[in-house]
């Protein structure tokens, strides 16, 4: 089983790795902006093709043209370094597609 990762813990690996999500208790989570609803759904593609490859997979929640991503280790019960690893991989890709 992955260990769970403590609040302070978590807090201090998305300040030193620089990633753009935030914890809400044991869940991290990252709202993105896609312009519209065509991008919204391209945006949900790529990032479900993300996760099909590390074969850990966020809750996924489209607004007209606002995605919000929910990572959470639910078989450990909070957040694990493979929410971490992913959130990493989801942000260095959202950088160059920009």
């Amino acid at each position: 089983m992955t260990d769970v990762l403590g609040p302070s813990d978590v807090d201090a690996a998305l300040a030193r790795r620089g990633l753009a999500w935030c914890r809400d208790g044991d869940v991290l989570v990252k709202e993105v902006d896609c312009g519209d609803f065509a991008g919204a759904l391209a945006y949900v593609n790529f990032v479900g093709e993300l996760a099909e490859r590390a074969n850990h997979h966020p809750d996924v929640v489209i607004r007209w043209r606002t995605v919000v991503l929910r990572l959470t280790t639910h078989s450990a019960g909070g957040i694990t370094e493979h929410d971490l690893s992913l959130a990493a991989r989801i942000d260095a890709t959202d950088a160059r597609r920009r």
